[in-house]
């Protein structure tokens, strides 16, 4: 249960109503998720959120299927079961199967792993992996 109350489209203050307008037109919906009803507590914050995501995720050098897997990713590595679900729809209507699902997953929990090993042993970075190499 979230810790404040969904701002319902009905309920809804104007500059909060242009946003989830903006969202169901760009995802093609006639709903707009929690994540985005808890945030309409905070007009501001709202639209901030949302301006992010427009600019991060649009096409760019990583294609949009790339970078939902990538959200996946990082929300299971964070824990965050609403983000990893909502992403993980998303990357399925752009193509995700479940043999990249597993695949992916299998790589995350193979990097948290090793990350956890090399912090532990403090491994020095080999000066090949460094930029200036």
């Amino acid at each position: 249960m979230a810790l404040v109350p969904m701002v319902e489209y009905a309920d809804a203050p104007p500059e909060v109503k242009a946003v989830y307008d903006e969202i169901m037109r760009a995802r093609g919906s006639d709903w707009v998720n929690n994540f985005w009803k808890v945030l309409a507590h905070d007009p501001a914050n709202l639209r901030r959120m949302w301006d992010n995501v427009k600019q991060v995720m649009a096409p760019g050098a990583l294609d949009p299927l790339v970078k939902e897997m990538i959200y996946v990713a990082v929300s299971a590595t964070n824990n965050c079961e609403y983000c990893t679900y909502s992403h993980t729809a998303s990357a399925r209507k752009k193509g995700m199967t479940d043999a990249m699902l597993g695949e992916l997953l299998a790589v995350v929990g193979l990097a948290n792993e090793t990350n956890r090993l090399a912090n532990g042993y403090r491994i020095d970075v080999d000066a090949a992996f460094r930029p200036d190499a």
